[in-house]
């Protein structure tokens, strides 16, 4: 399909597609063995209270485990239901593809005991066991508002705690690294590729930026959904796949890792566990309008722009040797010349549990009056 916008000629480049699936993650046999080039997640939080029935749900003896005080048994339990999930990754990933979970470590008090639950370490434990590596993990500290941010005996020493801040963004790779043989893997490649300055913030062990809502009203299991924020996926989905390439998170709550994958262009595939988030799900992705995503796309092309204008005045800095003829703008580096960011045409609904999403070659150019707007509305819930 051909058409002119402005007098230029506009053809549909690509297509992906998006699947849901209602059902436990620990069997995720529908996928076949190495055909996932990365993974991005955020499971249950073993041993956070909101996630003692589901996980309940999975073993018995994790309840059992709870009601007689047993905290450690019931963390080991719940993380060995997760590992099942961590062996449905490994088989599924390709030689070189990544696993990124997003986990917190937990506090409780069971007992009159208080104790910290490592979720972070026990995942990666696993992890190794199923011999992927485990390269350096993100810290995502949470930015909060909250005043009284002490816990235990406030200003009294010897029992006084800690307070969590952060989460993790553990990364995994499945083998060595992914090769690129054939020229189609190398023209994606090059296409992928982000801005020198989006790599100096987006590979620092430290993300600063906020959650999202969390309350569901809808659901039989929870109500909170424990999402994270679009920033999250979207980052880690342009840093360690390719154009084209298939998404899978295996927890899926409210779709947020779809829509990411949407704005990258990329194909997903998602599981989740309770049937009643599947209307929060779609939901979610048909109130994402191609809009909102363009001008995210947009915008990372504004933010070049004006990068690249601070740099050219900055007399101090060297002159900047690179363009990109497809952005017609200045780029730091040689591996920044074949960067493509194509427009959303649209998204459509197929059935009630698949999407597609299509993509031209046009420059996404961001109306500020909807930018406005995106800015007034959060994206994600």
């Amino acid at each position: 399909m051909i058409y002119k916008l402005f007098g230029v000629n506009l053809y549909i480049i690509a297509k992906m597609n998006h699947k849901i699936i209602i059902g436990q993650a620990q069997k995720m046999s529908v996928i076949k063995d190495s055909s996932i080039e990365l993974v991005v997640t955020s499971p249950p939080y073993p041993m956070i209270e909101m996630w003692d029935g589901i996980m309940s749900e999975q073993n018995a003896e994790i309840k059992t485990a709870l009601e007689n005080n047993n905290g450690q048994l019931a963390f080991e339990l719940m993380h060995l239901e997760l590992d099942k999930v961590w062996a449905e990754v490994e088989r599924v990933l390709i030689l070189g593809g990544f696993a990124c979970i997003n986990i917190g470590d937990a506090t409780r008090t069971i007992n009159k005991e208080f104790a910290l639950y490592p979720n972070h370490s026990r995942i990666i434990s696993s992890f190794l066991k199923l011999g992927l590596s485990n390269l350096p993990n993100i810290i995502w500290r949470k930015q909060t508002n909250a005043p009284n941010k002490f816990m235990g005996s406030g200003m009294l020493p010897c029992g006084a705690y800690v307070t969590l801040e952060h989460e993790w963004v553990l990364i995994f790779r499945k083998g060595s690294k992914r090769e690129f043989k054939t020229d189609d893997q190398k023209k994606r490649r090059q296409e992928s590729s982000f801005f020198w300055e989006e790599r100096n913030v987006w590979f620092s062990d430290v993300w600063d930026f906020k959650g999202t809502k969390q309350k569901v009203s809808n659901s039989v299991t929870r109500e909170r959904s424990a999402a994270y924020p679009f920033e999250l996926p979207y980052r880690l989905i342009n840093m360690y796949s390719l154009k084209g390439d298939t998404v899978l998170d295996p927890f899926l709550g409210t779709g947020t890792t779809t829509i990411a994958a949407i704005a990258t262009e990329r194909n997903s595939i998602g599981f989740e566990i309770d049937n009643s988030f599947l209307d929060i799900i779609t939901d979610n992705i048909n109130a994402t309008s191609k809009e909102q995503l363009n001008n995210i796309t947009a915008l990372r092309i504004e933010q070049h722009e004006r990068f690249i204008k601070e740099r050219t005045e900055d007399v101090s800095k060297n002159e900047i040797k690179h363009f990109n003829s497809y952005l017609k703008l200045p780029v730091m580096t040689s591996q920044e010349v074949n960067i493509s960011l194509s427009t959303i045409e649209k998204i459509t609904q197929d059935n009630a549990t698949t999407f597609t999403s299509t993509y031209t070659n046009a420059l996404p150019v961001n109306n500020l009056e909807k930018k406005k707007a995106v800015k007034q509305k959060e994206l994600f819930v």
